[in-house]
Parts: C-alpha cells; sequence; structure tokens
C-alpha cells in the first residue's frame, strides 16, 4: 500500500517536532564555538584526580573523554578491577545520553521523574565536563563508594579550573 499525502505529511511533521524539540532542550551556548578539552586539560585532571584517591588509599579506575564518549586519558590503578573501568565508561554513556551527572541520573530514576535507560548506570562518580555552559568532555571514576568517586573526579575538574 502507497503513503498517502496526509501520512507523508504527518510523519513529517512528526520528524520535524523531534527535531525542534532536540535543538529546544540544547543550552543556549551550544551553538557558540570554544575550545575542546585538549590532551594537557585532560592530563592536569587525571593526575590531581589521581593524587586525591592515593591520598585517600582507593584504587579506582578514571576516565577522561572527549564529547563524544572517547577516551583521551585512562588510568587503572592496581587492585582496580577491569569491572571498574567498565562502570566508568558506562557513567561516561550515561552522562552523554542524559546531560546529567551520573548521580543526578541515579536520583531521577530512583524518585521516578525519569525512566531509566538501556545501560543507564546510576552512581555517582561521573560528571559532564563543559567550557561556557557547552559539554566538552566527560569524566568519572569507579572502584569506591560512589561518594568517594565523586570526590576525585571533582579534584580533578577543579584542578583545571572548570566544576561539576
Amino acid at each position: 500500500m502507497r503513503p498517502t499525502f496526509r501520512s507523508l505529511r504527518r510523519t513529517l511533521v512528526s520528524a520535524l517536532g523531534a527535531v525542534f524539540a532536540v535543538l529546544a532542550v540544547q543550552s543556549p551556548g551550544a551553538a557558540q564555538e570554544v575550545d575542546p578539552l585538549t590532551y594537557e586539560e585532560a592530563r592536569i585532571a587525571m593526575d590531581a584526580a589521581e593524587a586525591e584517591s592515593r591520598a585517600n588509599g582507593w584504587n579506582l579506575a578514571i576516565v577522561v573523554t572527549d564529547a563524544e564518549g572517547v577516551p583521551l586519558y585512562l588510568r587503572r590503578f592496581g587492585g582496580a578491577g577491569a569491572r571498574f573501568h567498565e562502570i566508568a565508561m558506562g557513567k561516561v554513556y550515561t552522562m552523554l545520553q542524559t546531560g546529567m551527572s551520573s548521580g543526578e541520573y541515579g536520583r531521577a530514576v530512583r524518585e521516578g521523574t525519569m525512566e531509566p535507560i538501556e545501560g543507564g548506570v546510576t552512581f555517582e562518580g561521573g560528571y559532564l565536563i563543559r567550557r561556557n555552559g557547552v559539554v566538552i568532555g566527560a569524566m568519572s571514576a569507579s572502584g569506591a563508594r560512589g561518594s568517594e568517586d565523586a570526590q576525585v573526579v571533582r579534584a580533578g575538574l577543579a584542578a583545571i579550573g572548570l566544576e561539576p
């Protein structure tokens, strides 16, 4: 059966509506050009996060990614299982899909204000990296309690002058 003009029009209107909805929720700064996260910034953030982790005796997997979720820097300390790397990357995926920190996403799911996403990680310890309101990357840690993972990531972000 061939599609009618009315069904094609309805499909087109729905598709355009979805595009405009996505554009409407992007931050006003999204169209603005900002410098991407650099390898040097990722290294500085990682070094500070590692120092915080070691000072507290936590063996973690820590990852810093670009805005697409591709790792720029990864460290997995001795004693941190491979699973922790998977969880840290899951936090990155969750943040980039939802636009929220992994802890905020977890709270929203528990409170019922958001439906869970497939593969979403609800533990604290993952933050988006923004410059002038634009997401330029993500940083997450896994291997300790969620609040401790978050503490390590915040130390890393503070070292490059950015806050979660």
